[in-house]
């Protein structure tokens, strides 16, 4: 392939990358609706995923600093959507999990979203659709492997 075609296809990832995430995003912020940011959802979301997590856990999942969680998590907390519960044998660890209002309101704006999902989702054949998912898994794989990547000076 030559230099000048994968400047090419380069060029057109990074602009598809850029719309569809910022295009997503501000679909899926419309589901959510006022009560939440994209962010504070997405925490929701992994928290009533495992159930029970410490904000150090979420930094490294969502691969931020500490102190951007710490910020999401007060929040959320000062909303009332979550519950901070210290560890018996080591006061400093600190589990989250999800209150009763934030079980609701998670269940009803993951309902919006999914709903949303699926009606994007049934504008493709079920072969674009497998297709889609199995290279945007490699390319999550291929993400994972190269993370620690430092480009060349």
């Amino acid at each position: 392939m030559s230099q000048e075609h994968i400047k090419e296809l380069v060029d057109r990832y990074i602009s598809l990358s850029f719309s569809v995430a910022k295009k997503g995003e501000n679909l899926v912020k419309c589901q959510i609706g006022d009560d939440l940011t994209n962010d504070q959802h997405y925490t929701l979301r992994y928290i009533h995923q495992v159930s029970e997590c410490t904000s150090t856990e979420l930094a490294e999942v969502f691969e931020v600093k500490k102190s951007a969680i710490t910020a999401i998590i007060n929040r959320l907390w000062e909303k009332g959507l979550i519950q901070r519960t210290r560890d018996q044998k080591d006061r400093r660890v600190v589990y989250l999990t999800l209150t009763d209002k934030g079980n609701i309101l998670f269940r009803k704006t993951e309902n919006r979203i999914h709903k949303l999902v699926e009606s994007l989702i049934n504008k493709f054949e079920q072969e674009e659709i497998e297709k889609f998912l199995k290279t945007y898994e490699k390319l999550n794989q291929v993400l994972t492997e190269s993370k620690d990547y430092k480009m060349e000076e």
